[in-house]
């Protein structure tokens, strides 16, 4: 059976890619899109036509490059830096696409042309920075900056873009040149390996049983999900599926504790089967060969190399600044673990509290201590009015923008929903897609990107998308979700603001296009507004009778809020230290066992707590593997940092109010990377950040105070 489907896949894509041999007039890329704000057309676009235009994109652009190159005029501003910015669209709108679809609605097709592309894109990108001709001009202009009389965003332009091209190696030998192009080939195609893997293991990993009992404590419409789940699969019983991280959301309401450590298992083990999806030796090579680069590039490790331009600038300040919250964040774990390990007592439960039991054992705590559990909240939390009423609100109260949804514009899959954006004064600002639900075609976790940017030079407007994997209700029932749900939602969407207020000239300085550790601070910033008094009150009704959830309902949750934060920070500091750990390997160092490696890693940063496993083991750990986080994942609490001492700004200054909404807008929302983000926020705070924010939100003050 397995042969004839895989033949039959091959022979499929066969087909498919001899038809796309030709890139002409008839593919959808060919121009740019004629729908409002350029969006893409998929309602034309086939499987067969990204290819051709990804290939011919490159052509084109590499095409562009050479002619400014070679041009034989003394290099300017405009002829230099203008003229790239001004590659590469054909490019850009098709990998824009793409690049969505393969995250969200990919297909063996389409993983297909995904491998066949990863080494030619790294291979496209190392042709433009490691051009030396280009350089000497950028070198150039560059050198001769002070006297040019730049405005601020065309001399950060130009700081910038020099910056990445020495930054990718622009100044080395052409034999070193050679061998960085090897190397970002390998590391493409490992990369691309990796994500293929952990789709598929992440989808093999579901549990599936038929004995109804199994699930005692889930809800009859999570059961009825369930079902429908294994339905769809082609399985008997019921289906749960997993989830990207190593808590799994179910695991909070399953009473069987056999059932739970299965599940827990699962997740644990997902990608270390021994299979064709283990990814332990995929890991191993990208570790290895990762640091092989940073010692071609003049580094000590990978980590010093990839943070050189970012807000920490060492893995130095990256770690201590982590290092000085785990006493805090562990002490807290262990005092929520206590607690915890009370309750199993109570009951004469006759075992340690493990991994798979927090979930369900904290619940009883917070109930216990808030009377409060899921069950009570999420009829109050449907999934549409937690958008419009919720997330929406609070951007029009604090931006004043507006939303209509549009029926008019294709999608790439049916349950894709597109609104249009309104600024305050009327005009029209962006498009944003909604995706929220999970799917196993769809990369595990949340995140926000472009199909189109912003840009003043191209005239072009935001149209941005955000994706999620919230559990799919059974047919006809409410997508009803819990309070981190609603925590997610308006977490992405606090990206896409970033992105829909981009006002920027230049494609490279726009949205969201800035340092990771500062990326992710608008995101975490826009979660406070959930719990925000007006803005809860405003979406927290029951789906039936749209009655808002009680004032002593809300009060509890309000009073939970730091509820489980030392778990929630102690898995978080786990994973980000992991992170660093692999990226800080030396060059000549073996090649590793992860799984030796990643239990040393834990013991050496203080975080090997069996109860409290990291948000990513290595071997599925998509951040740092296939996503861009690499050596990067300590932004996370970076920017916890940065949005914390933000919010208690607005605090200090009148909360919820148009004038400090716009303010933030003018100042840092809009402002993209053209100018240096640390400046860009100490200029709107008024002075530099600090962790007190951070150490009261989460709920860390009171462990912090006792070391």
């Amino acid at each position: 059976m397995t042969t004839v489907l895989n033949a039959g896949i091959i022979a499929i894509n066969a087909t498919k890619l001899a038809a796309a041999a030709d890139f002409g007039p008839s593919n959808p890329f060919f121009t740019p899109s004629t729908l409002p704000f350029q969006a893409p057309p998929f309602d034309k676009i086939k499987d067969e036509d990204y290819q051709p235009a990804i290939e011919a994109g490159m052509a084109q652009q590499q095409t562009e490059i050479e002619a400014i190159a070679n041009n034989p005029d003394p290099p300017t501003f405009d002829n230099t830096f203008v003229a790239m910015e001004k590659t590469g669209q054909l490019f850009s709108r098709a990998m824009a696409a793409f690049g969505g679809v393969t995250g969200a609605n990919t297909n063996p097709f389409l993983q297909n042309v995904k491998t066949i592309e990863a080494p030619k894109l790294a291979a496209h990108q190392d042709a433009i920075h490691l051009n030396t001709k280009l350089f000497a001009r950028v070198s150039a202009i560059y050198k001769q900056r002070s006297t040019l009389k730049l405005d601020p965003e065309s001399l950060r332009l130009v700081e910038y873009t020099y910056d990445q091209f020495v930054h990718a190696g622009a100044n080395l030998s052409e034999t070193d040149k050679a061998e960085l192009r090897k190397l970002n080939e390998q590391l493409s195609s490992f990369s691309d390996t990796y994500e293929t893997k952990v789709l598929e293991a992440t989808k093999k990993g579901a549990y599936v049983t038929t004995d109804k009992a199994a699930l005692a404590g889930l809800s009859e419409a999570r059961i009825a999900a369930a079902a429908q789940a294994a339905k769809s699969r082609q399985v008997e019983g019921f289906l749960i599926p997993l989830q990207n991280t190593t808590k799994q959301p179910d695991l909070v309401a399953l009473s069987n504790r056999a059932t739970r450590q299965t599940i827990f298992e699962h997740s644990w083990n997902r990608t270390e089967r021994g299979d064709a999806n283990d990814t332990r030796e995929t890991i191993a090579h990208l570790a290895q060969l990762r640091a092989q680069k940073a010692k071609l590039l003049g580094f000590s490790n990978f980590a010093a190399w990839k943070i050189e331009d970012q807000m920490a600038k060492t893995p130095q300040a990256a770690l201590q600044f982590m290092d000085a919250i785990v006493p805090a964040a562990t002490a807290k774990a262990a005092h929520e673990a206590s607690d915890i390990q009370s309750v199993i007592d109570a009951q004469h439960g006759g075992f340690s509290v493990q991994a798979y039991d927090w979930e369900f054992y904290a619940d009883q705590v917070r109930k216990a201590r808030y009377d409060l559990d899921d069950a009570q909240v999420k009829p109050y939390f449907e999934i549409n009015n937690v958008l419009e009423n919720g997330v929406f609100y609070a951007a029009t109260q604090l931006y004043g923008v507006t939303f209509k949804e549009r029926h008019d514009l294709p999608v790439y899959e049916p349950h894709v929903r597109v609104f249009e954006v309104f600024d305050a004064d009327g005009k029209h600002l962006a498009l944003f897609y909604c995706d929220y639900f999970k799917r196993d075609n769809k990369n595990g976790g949340a995140w926000m990107s472009n199909f189109v940017d912003q840009s003043h030079l191209l005239g072009t407007k935001p149209v941005v998308y955000n994706v999620a994997n919230l559990p799919k209700p059974a047919e006809g029932e409410p997508a009803l979700i819990t309070f981190t749900d609603v925590i997610t939602m308006f977490h992405e969407f606090g990206h896409a603001l970033h992105g829909m207020f981009s006002d920027a000239e230049y494609p490279t300085l726009s949205g969201t296009a800035t340092a990771r550790d500062f990326v992710e601070f608008p995101s975490q910033f826009n979660e406070h507004w959930a719990l925000y008094p007006a803005v809860f009150a405003h979406y927290a009704k029951h789906y039936k009778t749209g009655a808002p959830m009680p004032e002593e309902l809300a009060a509890r949750i309000r009073k939970a809020d730091t509820f489980n934060k030392g778990y929630d920070m102690t898995e978080l500091l786990a994973a980000a230290e992991l992170d660093m750990q692999w990226h800080t390997l030396p060059p000549d160092a073996p090649l590793e066992n992860p799984d030796v490696f990643e239990t040393q890693a834990l013991d050496r940063t203080r975080l090997n707590v069996s109860y409290v496993p990291p948000r990513y083991r290595s071997t599925y750990f998509s951040h740092i593997w296939g996503g861009g986080y690499a050596a990067g994942y300590y932004a996370y609490l970076w920017t916890e940092m940065l949005a914390d001492d933000a919010y208690e700004w607005f605090i200090e200054n009148g909360g919820l109010m148009r004038a400090n909404g716009d303010r933030f807008r003018k100042m840092v929302l809009s402002r993209g990377n053209t100018e240096d983000l640390t400046k860009m926020y100490v200029d709107w705070r008024g002075e530099p950040p600090n962790s007190g924010a951070m150490l009261k939100y989460r709920g860390l003050e009171e462990s912090s105070a006792t070391k």
